[in-house]
């Protein structure tokens, strides 16, 4: 038995920037182009004045600016933490600043529930592990390429797939697109970094590549972090008979999964037999 993403699909796919930069616009611009979906990871210390002139098109954004970039986008916006400090060099009582005041500025300004993160420099420590935990954060991604596909084992270190400065991204995009994943097991692809690097690189085009490769896949869902946590967690806690042929879904979203090879749904606070 395995899980399957909403739709039956077999891969999902996500993206995660971080700092709230105003290059967002046009890597949003982009991703909505080709319909995919992500997170952006906010210090709500750091907005650039709301009375400051911008010479150029180049550092973090003001607070209105991200506010009409984000609300309403049908991408999340996440934890980074208040100022972007190396969270294990702090004691707890300032790691856990950090995170509420971060997240408490982001529910406030956004109108949202703040529950996902990406660490600040990606590096972390258990005592910060655990006071995430103690503040309600569902996931925290790190800066740890992976190069695979795997669903994470441990959310509160979710390792991404890789950065978009790969030299074999393209590569990686194709098997991820063209595999045929004869284990059946769910697969995620997940892209990661800052979007100023496309200006300091003089790379937008990888980018746009990896969008026009990765986009427009039936098989694939595009979402957010926060919403392939959700569904992750929902899919968990299916209930099933000893032999596999009574479901119930007690969650509040339809969850499939794979079965003998033949994918099944079991719609919210539902129950199938088969």
């Amino acid at each position: 038995m395995q899980l399957r993403f909403p739709g039956g699909r077999g891969k999902a796919l996500t993206l995660s920037y971080d700092d709230g930069v105003v290059q967002d616009i046009r890597l949003i611009g982009i991703m909505d182009k080709y319909g995919l979906k992500g997170t952006f990871n906010i210090n709500s210390a750091a907005y650039l004045p709301e009375d400051a002139v911008r010479e150029r098109f180049y550092g973090r954004m003001k607070l209105s600016e991200a506010k009409k970039l984000y609300i309403g986008s049908g991408h999340e916006v996440a934890v980074h933490a208040y100022t972007h400090p190396f969270l294990e060099k702090l004691d707890s009582t300032e790691v856990l600043s950090e995170i509420i005041e971060d997240r408490r500025a982001i529910e406030r300004d956004y109108g949202t529930i703040a529950r996902g993160m990406a660490y600040p420099f990606g590096t972390y420590s258990e005592q910060v592990v655990d006071i995430l935990d103690k503040c309600h954060i569902a996931y925290a991604r790190t800066t740890k390429a992976t190069f695979r596909f795997d669903l994470p084992e441990n959310w509160l270190t979710l390792h991404p797939t890789c950065h978009h400065n790969y030299e074999n991204l393209p590569l990686l995009a194709q098997s991820f697109v063209e595999k045929q994943n004869k284990w059946g097991t769910p697969e995620l692809f997940y892209l990661w970094g800052h979007s100023y690097e496309f200006d300091n690189d003089d790379n937008w085009d990888v980018i746009e590549r990896f969008a026009e490769q990765t986009g427009g896949h039936d098989e694939i869902w595009y979402a957010t972090n926060i919403e392939i946590y959700e569904y992750v967690k929902a899919y968990e806690r299916l209930e099933m008979s000893f032999d596999k042929k009574l479901f119930r879904n007690p969650s509040a979203v339809d969850v499939w999964f794979e079965h003998r090879k033949e994918v099944y749904c079991v719609p919210a606070g539902k129950g199938l037999e088969i």
